[in-house]
């Protein structure tokens, strides 16, 4: 009996009689579901967007050609043994199966003139791959260039917010209590682009081996980051572990060939011509580099170096999917550790917890050895120092006991891993949540913010110095809960009055140089924009800018006048709309994102454990938050739960496109599917 069945909320609860019927009927599941979304996915990898979108695929275009996105996908697939091999490419059948009649009811085909095409048994990695090529610490590399290039290298530091967006990933854990028969409670919300249709894709996958349910990547066969065996279930945030490097190169050309500066002179730089074809535009020719520390992504255009990007899975010819297979036999908290002990990137920390009360964590992923130089910005590729060692951190599990929380921040296992850590609150405020008996499905939805530096701000501004209506916001802001509520106006004051802050800080004499013209390709500007930038980290610098001759407190205080002047400002949700990151290509999906920004008022921000996170300075909107929520009962599965912010079709006009958007943005979850299918008949 194979088959597929759907619950109430239209997530496919899949039955085979073998893994690799198992795994494609995945595929085709996801492509009935999802056809747009993963042929876009396919694009970005073989770097064929502007073919369908026009020029204005080609930023994207450039850059996957250059990093040889496809050609690493490739090797990574070459490298992995038989039984793996056959099971990708069992997904990979059942995509193709199932694509024709998914693009038949996804109007963003029609509104391109697109057909779907075929998938190559390597596309999977490619997928996964685009989904976390930037997910990595190099575009922070190209930002501290740019900020010591403008101001200085003491300048650095002001920036270095610990967490490059102000957002991250939370995961928790309750221990159980075995000798009265209660497993451990696992439960967090990954926070990443809202995208529409949404990253993860709820999904059961049973056979006579297993029966699973948990969150996929659409276009990627089993459950990389997150699921639920029944007997052992898994969850990874971002470790933020720094694990790619970018470095600077010089090229000379001499005749038909390109060198490379080396530590032992000029030698061979591997390169070659491909063609962009773009819709109603010429073709556009893009010149592909490889030097002996990778693929050359980009240009300084002040220095004319060329930039080049090691990452371990091109060095390595591996992803680590070799664990997507044994994570899935997993019963015990054991066999996920040791499946994982093989994963490349990206790195994650990972907490696994078992119904038999063990729990674990580990940090999954290589993160290179070499010179602490690499880790902050572009280096010279032809000094030895910088090579890598060739050997990796050694990162064990180790056992937990008591509550456990993960949210980017640093901690002692990993904070010699990485640079970009997130500021303590989140995983503070979690702990101290649980503590108290906080339920763990109430924990996702705390609004409260930190009271850190923008907060000392305001108390020591002296009232003295401010007209009245400013002296009264003052005072409104200072006795304020610190909730980022969606009907409070105080939020909404507080928002007004730090993106205020962080224009006019954008704009001062002293930080002006950092607005200079464009230093690398436009892909890279939302890590680049100076405007953006100040708005991550602006508790550094109204710690810190004084030192570069700022005057805070008058910066602050011309703000808070500024706001005040305005007249009231209007409630938290009016300001904080929700702003689903899709391509905008067929009016269908355009008239549905309107009537969810009309349908639901956001609560939350970027500091907060609900981070939805924003941009002060540039937007309220929401456009990053979290891409799920689920917790993971290991007594019983059936009082598992989960959400995600749209749904589990991404067809406009599906009755499951955009269904639990109501009760995401409320905090409310759904139940997991968890009836026996083999006693429900064929759900073929």
């Amino acid at each position: 009996m194979t088959g597929l069945r759907r619950d109430p909320w239209g997530v496919p609860q899949l039955w085979a009689d073998d893994v690799d019927q198992l795994a494609h009927r995945q595929g085709r599941a996801t492509a009935l579901d999802r056809a747009w979304q993963i042929e876009v996915e396919r694009w970005r990898v073989e770097g064929r967007l502007a073919e369908r979108l026009g020029p204005d695929g080609l930023g994207w275009d450039r850059f996957a050609r250059r990093a040889r996105l496809a050609d690493t996908a490739a090797r990574c697939f070459r490298r992995l043994s038989p039984a793996t091999r056959r099971w990708i490419t069992a997904y990979v059948d059942g995509v193709n199966a199932g694509l024709a009649e998914g693009a038949a009811g996804a109007p963003e085909f029609a509104a391109t003139g697109s057909a779907p095409g075929r998938w190559r048994p390597w596309t999977p990695l490619g997928v996964f791959l685009v989904q976390h090529i930037l997910f990595g610490t190099f575009p922070n590399k190209l930002w501290r260039a740019q900020v010591e290039a403008a101001l200085g290298a003491a300048a650095v530091g002001l920036f270095a917010v610990e967490g490059p967006d102000g957002s991250g990933s939370n995961a928790w854990v309750v221990p159980g209590d075995p000798a009265r028969g209660r497993g451990p409670v696992l439960a967090g919300d990954p926070h990443r682009l809202l995208e529409l249709p949404g990253v993860y894709q709820q999904v059961r996958l049973a056979c006579p081996e297993f029966d699973v349910v948990g969150l996929a990547f659409p276009g990627v066969p089993g459950l990389p980051h997150f699921g639920h065996t029944g007997h052992v279930a898994w969850a990874v945030t971002n470790a933020m572990a720094d694990y790619q490097d970018v470095y600077r190169e010089h090229l000379r050309r001499d005749g038909g060939r390109l060198l490379v500066r080396d530590a032992d002179g000029w030698l061979p730089a591997r390169r070659h011509v491909e063609r962009i074809r773009v819709r109603g535009a010429a073709p556009e020719p893009v010149e592909v580099i490889e030097t002996p520390r990778g693929p050359v992504i980009d240009h300084d255009r002040h220095t004319g170096e060329a930039l080049s990007l090691r990452t371990p899975a091109r060095v390595e010819a591996d992803l680590g999917f070799e664990a997507l297979l044994p994570l899935l036999r997993a019963r015990r908290a054991d066999d996920v550790t040791e499946a994982l002990r093989g994963w490349v990137e990206p790195v994650n920390s990972v907490l696994v917890a078992d119904r038999h009360g063990a729990v674990r964590h580990l940090v999954a992923g290589l993160v290179p050895l070499r010179d602490d130089a690499c880790r902050w910005t572009p280096v010279p590729g032809w000094l030895p120092r910088h090579r890598w060692s060739g050997r990796y951190a050694e990162n064990k599990p180790v056992e937990v006991t008591g509550i456990a929380v993960r949210a980017n921040d640093r901690r002692p296992d990993v904070a010699e891993l990485g640079i970009d850590f997130a500021p303590p609150h989140r995983a503070a405020r979690i702990g101290e949540l649980l503590a108290a008996g906080t339920a763990p499905e109430t924990v996702h939805t705390d609004t409260r913010l930190s009271a850190g530096a923008l907060r000392a701000l305001l108390d020591r501004l002296d009232p003295a110095a401010l007209d009245s209506a400013a002296r009264d916001l003052r005072r409104r802001l200072t006795a304020w809960d610190g909730r980022m509520a969606a009907g409070s106006t105080d939020a909404g004051a507080w928002a007004a009055w730090r993106a205020a802050l962080v224009r006019r800080l954008h704009d001062h004499p002293r930080l002006r140089p950092l607005r200079g013209p464009d230093r690398y390709d436009a892909l890279f500007a939302p890590w680049t924009d100076p405007l953006a930038r100040i708005g991550h980290a602006l508790d550094g610098l109204v710690t810190g800018a004084s030192r570069l001759g700022v005057d805070v407190d008058a910066v602050a205080t011309a703000a808070l006048a500024e706001v005040a002047a305005a007249g009231p400002a209007p409630a938290w949700g009016e300001r904080h709309r929700l702003r689903p990151v899709h391509l905008g290509v067929a009016p269908e999906v355009g008239a549905a994102v309107a009537a969810m920004r009309e349908r639901v008022a956001l609560a939350g921000d970027t500091d907060c454990v609900l981070a939805t996170a924003s941009v002060p300075g540039v937007s309220d909107e929401c456009w990053r938050g979290p891409a799920a929520r689920y917790v993971w009962d290991l007594t019983d599965r059936a009082r598992s739960r989960w959400v995600v912010p749209f749904g589990a079709s991404g067809r406009p006009g599906d009755p499951h496109f955009d269904d639990q958007l109501p009760r995401w943005a409320a905090g409310e979850l759904i139940p997991v599917p968890d009836a026996d299918l083999t006693r429900e008949g064929d759900p073929s």
